[in-house]
């Protein structure tokens, strides 16, 4: 499905390169004046841009509002620190990073920088920010504001989850782990303030991807610092994304209105966005078939032969993966043994073809295959299910196993699943927790918790079981693999292996492409053959509604969808 505009112009300069993983400047307008959304002709638009646009004025005549459900109510509205999908579709509407994503393709394109170069060593990347770039009260955004943005988020203090994203700066883990104090020693140099240039400590094909990331977007230093958490409120907020935040009423959603001081202000056209927070998919369901909802992202599994008949409905790859972590630091899930046997004992295919029932694919594994852009790797197998060995690594660790002798020393403690709400969530949970009854004569009890409680606890290991997912936050394997690196922000699962850690460290660094996807295949097996700090259940597709009067929303493999570029056309 693709609601927009399809406009086959050819490979343009930008992705010609993004192909060869070379980025290079694009060739860009210069604005017409320097005062704060000065604006390009219409024929001066680059051609990626151009195919963005409606092919005519039609969508004049409709009342430009989309009101969509986002699940639940946001965490945070703190770019920084944000670390859930639903952050994100919030963040990337009130905030823009040096460089943004194209909707259609996920390239990089201009966003806060009009152009960038890379040194031929690709160590050295040089930002040249817009001369009329300003926060949403008009005020002046400069380098030196991504500079501060940046330093705060490698701040210890601040607790931003996605800090490993700076780590291919110079100097940038070593300060957030207090190895340096000096901040003008991290690879970070404010060269005027429309110049920003970054070095890095070996090539990173996907560093683009970082920088269009919500943790390297900025924040209004000042304000953070004179209102604490406060500031995100909407009577504090500074934002520079194409919206701003109008409204946010606990319980019933947030509002945004269009930020005429962004800079290409002149091609937004909705006028109104409205983000509702339900967390039960069979009330955002029914609210979609009232006609109050535009786009919901989710269905609800107990309904999805009904939905799938419904022209609405769309169903498409996703760069994301279902799966469990274990608590690695208390029993029984301290013992790699009694993980693989939880791992062992489920049966995927069940799950995606008689709970989810939308195309997801069964894994063991946990990567999904990206593709060819970057060197194209590929999964590695994992371990299928197999009951007789998984009982027999129970009784391995002297906990009663069905069938096997009764040598046991010690009765299996008390296991309980933790997952956020909601329905879809729930029904894999219940019909894994039978599966482990029925193969491990296990019980496991459910929790479920409302979204904040629910990462609350997962961050603090106050769970045996958690359900996680994982949505790439670019196109490369590492944005799977390097969270479980120990004391990992998004590693949650208290597990630590000092190899996994080490050949992290070295897939980054290698530049050699096929001794890199050798080493990240290596990690890959470490997670899902070997040590077992989470189980892999399946391969997302990405599922939902959405009305066939939304334009300038397209189909991509990480659900990334800006609003600047959508439009209600009746």
């Amino acid at each position: 499905m693709i609601r927009g505009v399809a406009v086959d112009r050819g490979p343009t300069r930008a992705s010609a390169m993004r192909t060869c993983l070379i980025p290079v400047p694009f060739l860009l307008w210069l604005p017409l004046s320097l005062a704060c959304c000065a604006l390009p002709a219409a024929d001066a638009l680059p051609d990626w841009m151009r195919a963005l646009q409606p092919q005519s004025d039609s969508w004049k005549k409709s009342k430009q509002e989309l009101v969509f459900n986002n699940q639940a109510e946001p965490e945070t509205l703190d770019p920084t620190i944000m670390k859930g999908v639903l952050e994100s579709r919030i963040g990337i509407a009130l905030f823009e990073g040096l460089v943004g994503y194209d909707p259609k393709t996920l390239e990089a394109r201009p966003g806060v920088a009009t152009s960038w170069t890379v040194s031929d060593d690709h160590l050295v990347y040089t930002f040249n920010l817009r001369p009329d770039a300003c926060w949403s009260d008009g005020s002046p955004l400069t380098a030196r504001d991504f500079a501060r943005s940046w330093q705060r988020a490698i701040t210890p203090a601040t607790a931003a989850e996605y800090v490993y994203q700076f780590y291919p700066i110079v100097g940038a883990e070593d300060f957030f782990l207090g190895k340096l104090s000096d901040f003008s020693k991290v690879g970070i140099e404010v060269v005027d303030d429309h110049t920003i240039r970054t070095r890095l400590r070996a090539p990173c094909p996907y560093f683009l991807d970082l920088v269009a990331f919500t943790t390297l977007m900025p924040v209004p230093v000042d304000r953070v610092q004179k209102f604490g958490e406060r500031w995100v409120l909407p009577e504090n907020i500074l934002g520079n994304g194409p919206f701003k935040l109008a409204s946010w009423e606990r319980g019933k959603g947030i509002e945004m209105v269009p930020n005429e001081h962004y800079w290409d202000r002149a091609h937004v056209r909705l006028t109104k966005i409205t983000a509702r927070p339900y967390d039960k998919d069979e009330i955002a369901y029914q609210l979609y078939l009232d006609n109050k909802l535009d786009w919901i992202p989710s269905v609800p599994v107990a309904k999805i032969d009904e939905i799938k008949r419904n022209p609405d409905f769309y169903a498409y790859p996703f760069l994301g993966s279902g799966f469990y972590r274990f608590n690695c630091t208390k029993p029984p899930f301290n013992d790699a043994r009694v993980r693989k046997a939880f791992s062992l004992a489920i049966d995927r295919k069940t799950i995606t073809e008689h709970v989810l029932r939308a195309g997801e694919v069964p894994a063991t594994w946990f990567v999904p295959d990206i593709g060819p852009k970057v060197g194209g790797y590929r999964h590695v197998k994992g371990l299928a299910e197999d009951r007789e060995l998984a009982r027999t690594l129970l009784a391995e660790c002297s906990y009663p196993a069905p069938g096997r002798p009764s040598f046991k020393t010690k009765p299996f403690p008390p296991v309980e699943l933790l997952y956020n709400t909601s329905e879809n969530n729930k029904a894999i949970a219940e019909a894994i927790v039978s599966q482990w009854k029925d193969a491990l004569g296990v019980t496991v009890t459910l929790r479920n918790s409302e979204w904040k409680v629910y990462l609350a606890d997962m961050d603090a290991l106050k769970f045996d079981v958690c359900r996680g997912s994982w949505v790439g936050d670019y196109n490369d394997a590492n944005t799977f693999l390097d969270m479980f690196v120990t004391n990992g922000g998004n590693n949650r699962t208290g597990w630590s292996n000092t190899d996994y850690d080490r050949l992290v460290g070295e897939s980054q660094r290698e530049g050699d492409p096929a001794k890199r996807l050798v080493l990240l295949q290596r990690l890959e097996r470490i997670l899902v053959e070997e040590q077992f700090p989470i189980m892999p259940i399946y391969i997302y597709v990405n599922k939902g509604m959405l009305r066939e009067r939304v334009h300038g929303w397209y189909d991509n493999v990480r659900d990334l969808h800006p609003f600047q570029y959508m439009w209600i056309e009746e």
